[in-house]
């Protein structure tokens, strides 16, 4: 496991890490989804954000895809839940990509992720449990998402994809995909990542993972590093690497649509 130490040091030095109230996008409420605040019970999260498409025909279901957010926001429990729309883009993501007939549409859930001691693997044990018992449940029954396994996906930005990868890890039997996109990843805790992943989908059966960087992320090798370890040991994985640096108006520009599209592709295949 990349330390805290490692983490905060190479987040630092990149714009998300630090965001201000002015880095909200003005131009986030989207047209092609309803999206609301749920309070649920819980002891380190206690709310998530979940857009609903609206256009979806009587009857239709869509996958759900849980998301979680990056350092900036652990620290403010309202702010955290909103990220992924207010700050990285989700809603006018998804909006562009609703252009194209081929994106059938997601139901997305964006709970609140604490800053979690990466020294106590209990506090990861339980948020993961409150992911898998109580957000993906409640989802289910607020918005039309399929209630299957291989139709139910997790993401991560920065920190939260490092949290995220701890979180499928500790709950597969709840997630079919797993992207982490600039995830907070050493080199050094690549290959150890690699081999949990083997010994879990040994156990679970496949998984679809998506590592998803930029040229200009600090976790740039870190991402890579993971690619490759997952490519030795025959799990298949997809590596993208798009232009640009570590920060949210990337996200907004790119990197939150290519991670959806990846997503909803998975429908297609």
């Amino acid at each position: 496991m990349i330390s805290r130490r490692e983490v905060l040091a190479a987040i630092a030095t990149a714009p998300l890490a630090r965001p201000a109230r002015a880095d909200v996008d003005p131009g986030w409420r989207p047209n092609e989804l309803d999206v609301r605040e749920i309070f649920v019970t819980g002891s380190l999260s206690r709310r998530f954000v979940l857009g609903v498409p609206r256009h979806l025909a009587p009857g239709e279901r869509v996958p759900l895809i849980v998301l979680l957010h990056g350092l900036g926001e652990t620290g403010d429990e309202r702010m955290g839940a909103w990220a992924w729309f207010e700050r990285y883009g989700l809603g006018t993501s998804y909006d562009r990509l609703r252009a194209s007939p081929s994106f059938r549409g997601l139901v997305l859930a964006c709970p609140y992720m604490p800053n979690l001691p990466g020294a106590d693997p209990s506090a990861f044990d339980s948020y993961a449990r409150w992911i898998a018992l109580t957000v993906v449940p409640r989802a289910r029954k607020e918005a039309p998402a399929i209630d299957t396994m291989r139709a139910t996906y997790l993401a991560g930005c920065s920190l939260g994809g490092y949290f995220s990868l701890e979180v499928l890890l500790r709950q597969p039997e709840t997630f079919g995909a797993w992207g982490g996109v600039q995830s907070a990843l050493g080199q050094a805790a690549a290959a150890r990542y690699a081999e949990r992943l083997a010994a879990t989908t040994a156990h679970v059966g496949p998984r679809d993972l998506l590592i998803e960087t930029s040229r200009g992320d600090p976790f740039r090798a870190g991402n890579e590093a993971l690619a490759r370890a997952l490519t030795s040991a025959a799990i298949p994985n997809t590596f993208l690497e798009l232009p640009g640096p570590h920060d949210q108006p990337w996200l907004r520009q790119h990197g939150t649509a290519a991670m959806l599209q990846w997503f909803a592709d998975l429908r297609a295949a």
